[in-house]
């Protein structure tokens, strides 16, 4: 499975790559985000927000594990960090096949509820604000996207 890479010295260049990801996205995208407290989950999602010309101002749905922002395409932003039973029927997969975009903050703890074709992504905290941002791409669609992104 191939791997893209990049590096970010502050949280605009972060917000900046997922701007330029929205541009590739279409409706029914799926998007996993990983990455420790404080890593730049929610700075991504406002980026990507940010390129999808949404107006409001983005922060965690942690407690609300939903919200949802309309732009040129809906975005649909889940937190599923208190999700008690990752088998609980929360209706994942209206938002993951709907007409918007998804973004799954701690996505690895509702891993059996993904579809099997998204877009992971990484985020790692380096030194001060430096990230270190990898894509993983699952499936053709989002391999494409990674090569149109990261060319």
């Amino acid at each position: 499975m191939n791997q893209f890479k990049r590096k970010t010295t502050n949280s605009e260049e972060t917000s900046q790559i997922a701007a330029r990801l929205a541009a590739f996205l279409q409706p029914g995208d799926v998007i996993a985000l990983e990455g420790d407290l404080g890593a730049g989950k929610t700075t991504f999602t406002k980026g990507l927000a940010q390129g999808l010309e949404i107006r409001k101002t983005v922060n965690s749905p942690t407690f609300t594990i939903i919200k949802e922002y309309k732009g040129k395409l809906p975005l649909y932003h889940m937190d599923v960090y208190r999700v008690a039973d990752a088998y609980e029927d929360l209706g994942f997969d209206e938002y993951f096949e709907g007409d918007g975009v998804t973004v799954v903050e701690w996505a690895h703890l509702i891993e059996e509820q993904l579809p099997a074709e998204r877009l992971t992504i990484f985020l790692y905290r380096e030194e001060d604000d430096q990230r270190r941002v990898v894509f993983v791409p699952q499936g053709k669609r989002y391999e494409q996207l990674c090569k149109e992104i990261f060319s």
